[in-house]
Protein backbone atom coordinates (compact mmCIF):
# COMPACT_ATOMS: atom_id res chain seq x y z
CA UNK A 1 0.00 0.00 0.00
CA UNK A 2 1.37 3.50 -0.80
CA UNK A 3 1.27 5.71 1.95
CA UNK A 4 0.72 8.71 -0.07
CA UNK A 5 -2.68 7.25 -1.47
CA UNK A 6 -3.74 6.27 1.82
CA UNK A 7 -5.85 8.55 4.24
CA UNK A 8 -6.79 7.78 7.74
CA UNK A 9 -10.50 6.90 8.65
CA UNK A 10 -12.14 9.42 10.90
CA UNK A 11 -13.27 7.21 13.58
CA UNK A 12 -9.93 5.91 14.24
CA UNK A 13 -8.63 5.72 17.98
CA UNK A 14 -4.90 6.33 18.89
CA UNK A 15 -3.03 3.50 20.18
CA UNK A 16 -1.53 5.77 22.84
CA UNK A 17 -2.19 9.18 24.38
CA UNK A 18 -0.04 11.49 24.40
CA UNK A 19 -0.15 12.15 28.50
CA UNK A 20 2.31 9.75 30.50
CA UNK A 21 0.09 6.71 31.53
CA UNK A 22 -0.49 6.53 35.07
CA UNK A 23 0.54 4.08 37.77
CA UNK A 24 -2.56 2.33 39.15
CA UNK A 25 -2.81 2.65 42.35
CA UNK A 26 -3.53 -1.27 43.28
CA UNK A 27 -2.36 -4.16 41.44
CA UNK A 28 -2.23 -7.75 41.65
CA UNK A 29 0.44 -9.82 41.65
CA UNK A 30 0.07 -13.55 41.02
CA UNK A 31 2.96 -15.99 41.39
CA UNK A 32 2.52 -18.77 39.23
CA UNK A 33 5.47 -21.19 40.32
CA UNK A 34 8.63 -21.57 39.09
CA UNK A 35 8.28 -22.64 35.47
CA UNK A 36 8.66 -26.70 34.91
CA UNK A 37 11.62 -28.16 33.43
CA UNK A 38 11.28 -29.48 29.63
CA UNK A 39 11.86 -33.14 29.88
CA UNK A 40 14.55 -35.31 29.13
CA UNK A 41 14.62 -36.57 25.50
CA UNK A 42 17.12 -39.63 25.96
CA UNK A 43 18.31 -39.19 22.65
CA UNK A 44 22.14 -40.50 23.41
CA UNK A 45 20.45 -43.12 25.45
CA UNK A 46 18.25 -43.99 22.50
CA UNK A 47 21.38 -44.19 19.57
CA UNK A 48 23.42 -46.31 22.00
CA UNK A 49 20.44 -48.83 22.52
CA UNK A 50 19.55 -48.41 18.14
CA UNK A 51 23.44 -48.96 17.74
CA UNK A 52 24.04 -51.97 19.88
CA UNK A 53 22.10 -55.12 19.53
CA UNK A 54 18.67 -53.62 18.84
CA UNK A 55 16.78 -56.51 20.01
CA UNK A 56 13.52 -56.41 18.33
CA UNK A 57 13.79 -52.93 17.55
CA UNK A 58 13.34 -51.37 21.18
CA UNK A 59 16.16 -49.59 20.82
CA UNK A 60 14.83 -48.27 17.35
CA UNK A 61 11.06 -47.37 18.92
CA UNK A 62 13.01 -45.66 21.61
CA UNK A 63 15.28 -43.13 19.34
CA UNK A 64 11.78 -42.35 16.98
CA UNK A 65 9.71 -41.71 21.03
CA UNK A 66 13.28 -39.32 21.34
CA UNK A 67 12.87 -37.43 18.31
CA UNK A 68 9.51 -36.80 18.83
CA UNK A 69 9.95 -35.74 22.36
CA UNK A 70 12.29 -32.98 21.09
CA UNK A 71 10.11 -31.74 18.79
CA UNK A 72 7.72 -31.34 20.71
CA UNK A 73 9.90 -29.43 23.37
CA UNK A 74 10.59 -27.43 20.61
CA UNK A 75 7.27 -26.31 19.67
CA UNK A 76 6.76 -25.88 23.19
CA UNK A 77 4.38 -28.66 23.88
CA UNK A 78 5.67 -29.61 26.99
CA UNK A 79 2.54 -32.21 27.63
CA UNK A 80 3.41 -34.26 24.37
CA UNK A 81 7.01 -33.82 24.85
CA UNK A 82 6.94 -35.50 28.54
CA UNK A 83 4.73 -38.23 27.13
CA UNK A 84 6.68 -38.85 24.20
CA UNK A 85 9.85 -38.54 26.82
CA UNK A 86 8.59 -41.19 28.96
CA UNK A 87 7.68 -43.62 26.21
CA UNK A 88 11.28 -43.41 25.02
CA UNK A 89 12.55 -43.66 28.78
CA UNK A 90 10.66 -47.13 28.66
CA UNK A 91 12.00 -48.19 25.61
CA UNK A 92 15.00 -47.69 26.53
CA UNK A 93 15.37 -49.38 30.00
CA UNK A 94 13.89 -53.15 28.24
CA UNK A 95 16.39 -52.38 25.44
CA UNK A 96 19.39 -52.30 27.57
CA UNK A 97 17.81 -55.02 30.01
CA UNK A 98 18.04 -57.03 26.85
CA UNK A 99 21.55 -55.79 25.44
CA UNK A 100 22.71 -56.76 29.03
CA UNK A 101 20.31 -60.27 29.24
CA UNK A 102 21.33 -61.60 25.92
CA UNK A 103 25.11 -61.75 26.31
CA UNK A 104 24.81 -62.63 29.31
CA UNK A 105 22.40 -65.41 28.71
CA UNK A 106 24.75 -66.62 25.68
CA UNK A 107 27.86 -66.66 27.97
CA UNK A 108 26.38 -68.50 30.53
CA UNK A 109 25.22 -70.78 28.18
CA UNK A 110 28.59 -71.43 26.51
CA UNK A 111 30.13 -72.07 29.75
CA UNK A 112 27.57 -74.53 30.81
CA UNK A 113 28.04 -76.24 27.45
CA UNK A 114 31.98 -76.12 27.87
CA UNK A 115 31.13 -77.70 31.50
CA UNK A 116 29.10 -80.52 30.20
CA UNK A 117 31.57 -81.31 27.13
CA UNK A 118 34.37 -81.71 29.93
CA UNK A 119 32.37 -84.08 32.23
CA UNK A 120 31.11 -86.04 29.63
CA UNK A 121 32.63 -89.56 28.64
CA UNK A 122 32.53 -91.56 24.86
CA UNK A 123 32.18 -90.14 21.70
CA UNK A 124 32.02 -86.18 22.96
CA UNK A 125 35.14 -86.24 25.09
CA UNK A 126 36.86 -82.91 23.42
CA UNK A 127 38.56 -82.20 26.11
CA UNK A 128 40.85 -85.82 26.89
CA UNK A 129 43.77 -86.77 25.71
CA UNK A 130 42.81 -87.46 22.08
CA UNK A 131 40.56 -84.17 22.42
CA UNK A 132 41.70 -82.84 19.37
CA UNK A 133 40.92 -86.37 17.44
CA UNK A 134 37.40 -87.47 19.24
CA UNK A 135 36.74 -83.60 17.69
CA UNK A 136 37.64 -83.99 14.67
CA UNK A 137 36.08 -87.89 14.16
CA UNK A 138 32.69 -86.18 14.48
CA UNK A 139 32.96 -84.16 10.84
CA UNK A 140 34.74 -87.23 9.62
CA UNK A 141 32.94 -90.23 7.59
Amino acid sequence: MDNTTYTCPSDYTPLSTSKPAEKPANSTVINMGPNAKPPKDYLIWSLCNTLYVNFCCLGFFALVYSVKARDQKVLGDLRAARDYSNKAKWYNILASGWNIIIPLLIIVLFVTGIVHLANVRGSYDFFGDEGYDNFMRLFRR
